[in-house]
């Protein structure tokens, strides 16, 4: 769609298809995502729009790197990583939905509306699918599934935001794809963790001793 130093300009359709893969990414792991797009926009890989631009900066783009390789390491360590993804729900989301409003400044406002919830659902879905993954995962006694599946993460979310500007529509159609295999898997591990919940209730009940019953005079 573009090449290095001749950016072209996005239409709508294009500016709300880039705007779903990147708010996957956001979901995943937003810091890569921001340090992605403000790379692609400061050498000129993408056109960002205008409101987006702040993203360009390497005061941006410097903290966002950072702030990834913290989440790099953190987001791989066993339990820890639940508390990490816990509080990034209030961090993923929002993020997503600013940078929504912002790359549709330039549509209607009930576009730009739409684009901004849009944003939020999409990125709420995918952190929604990496919470469930890890709840699942943590358990595990041996680290390398956590560490593989948080690798995994990282590499799909700053791949997804390139793939999202240089093939937008591709991208949002593999998003879509992607959040039906979120539906199905959350719905698994939610059905799991209801059938551990009982089984672990059941076994407790059976090992407590049964109260003698009281005789009335």
């Amino acid at each position: 769609m573009t090449s290095i130093g001749l950016p072209i300009s996005l239409d709508s359709k294009e500016t709300l298809a880039i705007v779903v893969g990147a708010s996957f990414a956001a979901g995943l792991n937003v810091y890569a995502t921001v340090a992605t797009l403000g790379l692609l926009g400061h050498f000129d890989v993408v056109p960002l729009p205008p409101a987006l631009h702040v993203l360009t900066s390497w005061w941006v783009i410097l903290p966002a790197a950072a702030l990834f390789i913290v989440e790099f390491f953190a987001d791989k360590v066993p339990a820890f990583d639940l508390v990490w993804n816990a509080l990034h729900t209030f961090i993923r989301i929002p993020v997503a939905a600013l940078m929504g409003y912002a790359a549709t400044s330039q549509l209607s406002p009930q576009a730009q509306l739409l684009s901004t919830l849009l944003a939020a659902g999409i990125a709420f879905a995918a952190h929604t699918g990496k919470f469930a993954a890890r709840a699942a995962v943590t358990p595990s006694p041996e680290p390398a599934s956590n560490i593989a599946l948080s690798l995994g993460e990282d590499t799909i979310a700053i791949a997804l935001t390139w793939f999202a500007t240089a093939h937008p529509y591709l991208a949002a159609a593999l998003v879509a794809i992607a959040l039906l295999l979120i539906i199905v898997m959350v719905r698994l591990v939610w059905k799991g963790m209801l059938k551990l919940f009982t089984a672990t209730r059941s076994q407790i009940a059976k090992w407590q001793p049964e109260q003698p019953h009281s005789s009335t005079s």
